[in-house]
């Protein structure tokens, strides 16, 4: 396969297009990532049912993958499509179905189950067949608590700043917190909220402003919790 046009860029990733128009290659830059053991997540929950892009090669710095077709969840809220409180509902669903796949480790602690770490709405591609979640480049094992927390302190980062998009951030995260499926979760996201603002202070790709926000996300989180 040859590699075309430039796609899109991420903070740690560029996507390109192939010469088999059903695949797009993936490839991380400055040595960030291990595109093996994120095509190896990716099959497993996959193999469970999660929806995700198929893998159909990998090597440490580039992963091949099935193209999608259709805007990420942040477009179309933008575009009108659907509206903040669908979009936070919607990741809470997307949450609950994933910690609903068991771990690859037949031997983890009970509880143990796949995480994400970074599912927000540019990371879901709204397809004709439905939504799919992509870049796994954080995934690990562990409690799903975890999961949800890193999830609101993204949103929550937004809804603090002066960006435009502050005002339907907050609302995203209300329905993330409150959704049906969440609320029982409560206790368990508040648990792992000092962790998730812990790893989004360590993460390479936040700038300064962005970390100084993180004090006023967690305490908007926390006014929310139901």
């Amino acid at each position: 396969m040859l590699m075309g046009r430039l796609l899109g860029s991420g903070r740690t990733a560029d996507v390109y297009e192939l010469d088999e128009p059903t695949w797009v290659l993936r490839r991380y830059r400055d040595g960030y990532g291990d595109a093996v053991a994120e095509a190896a997540v990716m099959e497993h929950v996959r193999g469970h049912g999660y929806p995700v892009p198929e893998v159909r090669t990998a090597t440490r710095t580039d992963l091949v993958l099935e193209r999608l077709s259709g805007p990420t969840m942040l477009e179309a809220f933008g575009a009108g499509l659907l509206d903040a409180r669908e979009s936070g509902e919607l990741l809470a669903t997307l949450l609950r179905g994933l910690h609903g796949v068991p771990p690859l480790d037949p031997a983890a602690e009970p509880g143990t189950r796949v995480l994400h770490l970074d599912l927000h709405p540019e990371n879901v591609i709204l397809t004709p067949d439905g939504p799919r979640v992509i870049d796994w480049a954080n995934s690990e094992e562990g409690a799903p608590g975890l999961d949800r927390a890193m999830s609101a302190v993204i949103l929550a980062q937004v809804a603090v700043s002066v960006d435009p998009l502050a005002e339907p951030a907050r609302a995203m995260l209300t329905a993330l917190l409150t959704a049906p499926s969440a609320v029982p979760e409560a206790g368990r996201t508040a648990e792992g909220l000092p962790e998730a603002r812990r790893r989004r202070a360590a993460n390479p790709t936040m700038s300064r402003d962005e970390v100084e926000l993180l004090g006023a996300a967690e305490g908007l989180i926390r006014t929310l919790l139901p």
